[in-house]
């Protein structure tokens, strides 16, 4: 399966890379929001249910509310600043913008890209970034295609940064079809591993990668080994724990499971300092049929419960050593 692969270049002031404190670590986070939407209709989206007078009962109040969860969420993950987010289930580049200079993160300075998907409902994958520890060279998005009858699902979004230490770093976020499409999502599952292994090997043999998002897969996954057999990527999170109990990033029926990941080259997995589920407590709620706890989420069915989200995210520190690049 072919797709055309093309770089926008961004504009990037090397001096002032140059000139950037130089940072000896670099966090990354990958956290599925839960349908972060806005009140407004976006035209050709199946977005009714959050819309003013809807059975949710979706609001503007409930929308900042919301907002200033996920970037509570996003500044609780680890003690300096994360570097790199990729987050999935965020439904525009207006919602992305809010998060990021209208929320609890409007000082913390992320710049951002979000794609533009054709999902009916409208839900993209967006990444932030610090511009202390990164620098965009050029990005790309690719449309998964579907075999026909089938809903278009989320695009993937490449992106090409230089790191503190000048060395390229890419980074795939994306967001997999769901398991509950029985057959027809495995084979989009594998079409879109085929997609990124397409983009890894293009990069070449030396290029360093961060595969990171919504799987919905599990380590053992079909779609995991094929980009471990394929790819070479390495699974920096497959044992990640919480230290408030989580043993995943999603609950369902009490069981936990592990169907976000972030995906490291083996150049990048030898640098990998720590790698935890961020389950602080204020993400978690009693899971009173089942026992122990369980995500936080926003609505309960169609119950409005304040929660932030039905995934927890995945922090990784990955080690910066110039002495070792120079």
């Amino acid at each position: 399966m072919q797709h055309p692969i093309v770089c926008r270049l961004l504009p990037v002031v090397l001096l002032v890379i140059v000139q950037a404190v130089r940072a000896q670590s670099l966090t990354i986070v990958e956290y599925n929001c839960e349908n972060l939407f806005d009140c407004r209709h976006d035209v050709g989206k199946s977005d009714e249910e959050y819309l003013g007078g809807a059975p949710r009962y979706w609001s503007w109040g409930r929308y900042h509310r919301k907002l200033n969860a996920i970037g509570r969420s996003i500044l609780a993950t680890d003690v300096r600043l994360p570097g790199l987010v990729v987050l999935c289930e965020v439904e525009n580049d207006s919602v992305v913008r809010d998060l990021c200079r209208r929320s609890l993160l409007r000082a913390a300075g992320y710049d951002y890209l979000v794609t533009s998907s054709p999902d009916v409902r409208g839900i993209d994958v967006a990444v932030l970034w610090q511009p202390s520890d990164l620098r965009p060279i050029c990005y790309d998005e690719v449309e998964l295609p579907v075999p026909s009858g089938s809903r278009p699902t989320r695009n993937l979004l490449h992106v090409v940064f230089l790191d503190a230490s000048l060395d390229t770093l890419h980074l795939i976020a994306l967001h997999a079809p769901s398991r509950l499409g029985g057959r027809r999502s495995t084979r989009l599952r594998r079409r879109l591993a085929e997609c990124v292994e397409q983009i890894v090997r293009s990069a070449g043999p030396s290029a360093r990668f961060i595969v990171a998002g919504d799987f919905n897969d599990p380590p053992g996954g079909a779609m995991l080994r094929y980009l471990a057999d394929h790819c070479h990527l390495v699974s920096s999170t497959r044992d990640a724990l919480g230290s408030h109990g989580a043993r995943g990033t999603y609950r369902y029926r009490g069981k936990w499971q592990r169907i976000d990941h972030i995906l490291l080259s083996p150049s990048l997995s030898s640098r990998l300092l720590s790698a935890r589920i961020a389950d602080t407590p204020f993400l978690l709620e009693r899971d009173t049929r089942y026992g122990g706890v369980k995500p936080f989420r926003t609505y309960n069915g169609a119950r409005y419960q304040k929660g932030v989200s039905d995934h927890l995210p995945l922090c990784v520190v990955l080690g910066i050593s110039d002495a070792e690049d120079e």
